[in-house]
């Protein structure tokens, strides 16, 4: 199996690029990532059911890519998933899986809608995919005591203005840090990530 996708996949390059690296990759990313044992969407769909107690609260999963995160959500108990990719071919695999109550493109630098109490951002953000600057986007759109929970890989992990901004958040007591755990992420390729959840203040 040709591993050309997840080789580039976190290079640097602009969102036009990354999604048309998603549209090409759509068809065989699901394989591609189970092949080396993709861990993160499991991950971070146990550490937020663990702190919600009501799980038929909408989860908005951003960057839903092919739904992988959307059915790790489902099984860990939530009951109304809404996914937002950029990358329409990403989605048509992911409405494919029947598990998402609605599912939107969107362009990288849009606002998001709804009202969302729980966000989610399973190994979005990073070199090669989402902007830094999501995460700000991502807790400015929940309300008071809403949760996200997202994964910084070891790529992410390694460029210190990645912690350095959510520890921008925590440290001025804008968001309380629920969970944190450094744990398997890709363990085919030795790539491991931290799993975190955040609760805006």
């Amino acid at each position: 199996m040709s591993t050309n996708f997840l080789d580039k996949a976190y290079a640097a390059r602009d969102s036009d690029s990354t999604r048309d690296l998603y549209n090409e990759w759509s068809a065989t990313y699901e394989a591609e990532v189970g092949a080396h044992g993709y861990a993160a969407p499991t991950r971070c769909a146990e550490a937020l059911a663990a702190c919600v107690a009501d799980k038929t609260t909408p989860l908005l999963d951003f960057g839903c890519g092919t739904g992988l995160a959307g059915l790790a959500f489902r099984l860990a108990g939530f009951e109304v998933i809404d996914g937002v990719d950029i990358s329409a071919e990403m989605l048509a695999q992911a409405r494919a899986k029947n598990i998402y109550r609605t599912l939107e493109q969107i362009e990288p630098d849009a606002k998001l809608g709804g009202d969302y109490s729980l966000i989610s951002a399973v190994g979005v953000i990073g070199a090669g995919a989402a902007p830094l600057s999501t995460l700000d986007t991502l807790l400015h759109a929940l309300p008071r005591d809403g949760k996200l929970v997202f994964s910084f890989n070891d790529h992410a992990l390694a460029d210190p203005a990645n912690t350095g901004r959510l520890n921008e958040w925590l440290d001025c007591g804008a968001a309380r840090l629920l969970s944190m755990d450094h744990g398997p992420h890709l363990p085919g390729k030795n790539l491991s990530s931290t799993v975190y959840v955040v609760e805006k203040a």
